[in-house]
């Protein structure tokens, strides 16, 4: 079977969620960092300020002197986290074979997702168009037979690329461009190449394997590699997580206490679907409260057997808000759950008590609709849509 990488990349990731959050900023050049004055440097420029010349890295000074009418916004990693975790979650839709990079790109092995969603190609739309629709953002998408062509196709077209590169179309695809596409190739090396007369990956494929060894090493045949489009690295998921949590910060103070209720049950049913999909179970389940003061209150709780099932987190994540919020009830600026003390799957019991049964059995209908039908899903009495949760 032919093996199928794709590469999620999220467009100006920081500056994409600060226009999210503040319309106002939509088509005026953004730098996401920290002040000049603080010697701050720039996080994320939007593509408006790219066109001047700004990139991440850049001092701020810099980049103000070059795009002066930028608008400057300082990083707020909390809620970057936040929205990371929302496409990760959609991301874990199409395949638990998931390698992260960061908060906004990841590899995803698709090879063995074909059965559920379609070729490879469609998966990636698929993706695609989800991110747009529940997140309102947009994502570059590469496909590939291996990781290097796959991140060089999501970054060849951006922003809010498709591109496919199939088995057939690898050399015609790689040959035009210029070495520095390749992985490892920073500028140093690409003047070395330069004056070999080596500056575009057609020519350095054709290079002799004891020229690039003596010159580069190692390093120089796995270059030769790259050019041709060789690349057996597996996509390697990341260590077993040691938490998995939601949260959400509102816009203005909530003080509903059916509408909190309903946010918490939404994102009890998040943490245990992906609870699910991982093949683990937790024994800790944790709150966290966040009032307009800034006052962060956590309360935690252990079970006696580590469970995936969502109304046994539920029923201890309810109980763990409501003595809150019978003892110190006040507006909240954020909300969250989370798990921890994880465990690998499998059955908790050789017969599990019949009413387990029926839980788990709703679980998973449940997981197979949300699946499918995305936000627009049903769900448990009580669980707000998602455009009413507002994360």
């Amino acid at each position: 079977m032919a093996r199928w990488i794709l590469h999620v990349d999220m467009d100006e990731f920081f500056a994409a969620v600060e226009r999210l959050d503040n319309p106002a900023l939509a088509g005026k050049a953004i730098l996401v960092g920290a002040s000049a004055r603080e010697r701050g440097v720039v996080a994320t420029a939007s593509y408006e300020a790219r066109k001047f010349g700004c990139h991440s890295a850049m001092p701020t000074g810099e980049a103000l002197r070059l795009c002066p009418h930028a608008v400057l916004v300082p990083p707020r990693h909390g809620r970057y986290e936040e929205v990371g975790l929302q496409v990760r979650e959609i991301l874990e839709r199409f395949s638990p074979a998931i390698e992260p990079l960061g908060l906004d790109e990841a590899f995803l092995d698709v090879t063995g997702s074909g059965r559920l969603f379609g070729p490879a190609p469609d998966i990636a739309a698929n993706i695609k168009a989800t991110i747009r629709r529940e997140l309102k953002l947009t994502a570059s998408v590469g496909v590939a037979p291996n990781k290097f062509l796959a991140k060089l196709a999501s970054d060849l077209r951006k922003p809010d690329a498709l591109m496919v590169i199939t088995p057939e179309t690898v050399q015609a695809t790689l040959d035009p461009l210029p070495v520095r596409k390749i992985w490892g190739v920073g500028p140093a090396a690409e003047a070395q190449l330069a004056a070999m007369g080596i500056r575009t990956i057609a020519q350095l494929r054709v290079a002799g394997e004891a020229t690039m060894e003596r010159r580069f090493g190692q390093s120089g045949l796995h270059l030769l590699q790259l050019a041709r489009g060789e690349d057996a690295r597996p996509v390697v998921m990341d260590e077993r997580a040691k938490s998995i949590s939601q949260e959400v910060t509102f816009a203005t103070d909530l003080a509903d206490l059916r509408e909190l209720r309903a946010v918490l049950l939404r994102q009890t049913e998040q943490v245990a679907r992906r609870l699910r999909r991982s093949g683990l179970r937790a024994k800790t389940v944790s709150l966290k409260l966040r009032s307009g003061d800034f006052v962060t209150r956590t309360r935690s709780h252990t079970l006696e057997e580590p469970t995936d099932v969502t109304d046994e987190l539920w029923s201890v994540t309810g109980m763990l808000f409501d003595r809150w919020w019978a003892a110190e009830a006040c507006p909240l600026r954020l909300i969250g759950m989370g798990v921890s003390q994880l465990t690998a799957g499998g059955q908790l019991t050789l017969l599990p008590p019949p009413h387990r049964e029926k839980r788990q059995r709703l679980d998973k209908a449940l997981d197979a609709l949300a699946d499918r039908f995305g936000p627009t899903a049903p769900r448990r009495g009580g669980s707000p849509r998602q455009d009413r949760e507002g994360d």
